[in-house]
């Protein structure tokens, strides 16, 4: 535990330091909340695809907070790559602990530093108008919400992990976390009702890890109405992606 905490530790010292990355990471989110949900909200005033009551900007916050964790936790996996160039690695992997405590290391430290991200954007939202209306109540829904932040964080910092433990370049890197974010996100039900989109198009959706991310981010904040699946399928399925890819992080880095 000690060997995990260090590398914690220092994933947390690099967040802080680079204040840069904190304010970067959030530009994205908030330009997307602020105009797109201002934009096109009036477009979808009174629409029927949003339940009675509410305006678009409250129905894209939990996409918009699930795309600032996807894009911090993601290109956490980056931090692997820097380690190589600079041989930080090559003395990490010759001292006597265990490989897969370096992995939980840098997992939970990119969750960490995903979920401060989430919080942030969260409290943005509450000034944007945002409020909870979800059956759980003030308290329940932000254990969920924290929750739902933790899985979202941890299951694509892994899969950064994962991806990195292949990719010899940070050009290479950032190429596939290009390719792979934006489908990911589009994909999700963020910003649209999953229900309008074509059935092969939906199909695509359902196998996306990020899509149960946000609706059960949706559920904690704004119910059961607002949600396209019950909160436990929501959870169990990202909670089993999240061990798959944590696993397949810490094989990869393992045989590399």
């Amino acid at each position: 535990m000690s060997d995990v905490y260090t590398i914690w530790l220092r994933e947390m010292i690099r967040y802080v330091r680079a204040k840069s990355r904190i304010i970067t990471s959030l530009a994205m989110p908030i330009i997307w909340l602020a105009l797109l949900g201002t934009a096109l909200g009036t477009m979808m005033e009174n629409s029927p695809l949003l339940p009675e009551g509410m305006n678009y900007v409250q129905y894209i916050a939990p996409g918009i907070i699930g795309m600032a964790i996807l894009f911090t936790s993601i290109f956490s996996g980056i931090s692997i790559i820097f380690d190589r160039e600079f041989g930080f690695l090559k003395e990490i992997l010759v001292a006597p602990v265990s490989r897969l405590s370096i992995v939980l290391g840098k997992a939970l430290g990119g969750t960490t530093t995903a979920m401060i991200q989430g919080i942030i954007m969260f409290c943005l939202a509450l000034f944007f108008g945002v409020s909870f209306g979800s059956e759980l109540g003030n308290a329940g829904g932000i254990v969920v919400t924290i929750l739902f932040m933790f899985l979202i964080g941890l299951s694509f910092v892994s899969i950064g992990i994962a991806i990195a433990s292949k990719v010899e370049s940070m050009e290479g890197f950032q190429m596939i976390m290009s390719f792979l974010i934006m489908p990911m996100f589009f994909l999700s039900g963020a910003l649209y009702p999953i229900d309008v989109l074509p059935g092969w198009l939906k199909a695509l959706t359902y196998i996306d890890p990020l899509t149960y991310g946000v609706d059960g981010l949706r559920y904690a904040i704004q119910g059961s109405q607002t949600a396209q699946f019950p909160l436990w399928v929501d959870f169990g399925v990202l909670s089993a992606f999240s061990i798959f890819a944590l696993v397949l992080g810490a094989y990869l880095f393992k045989r590399s």
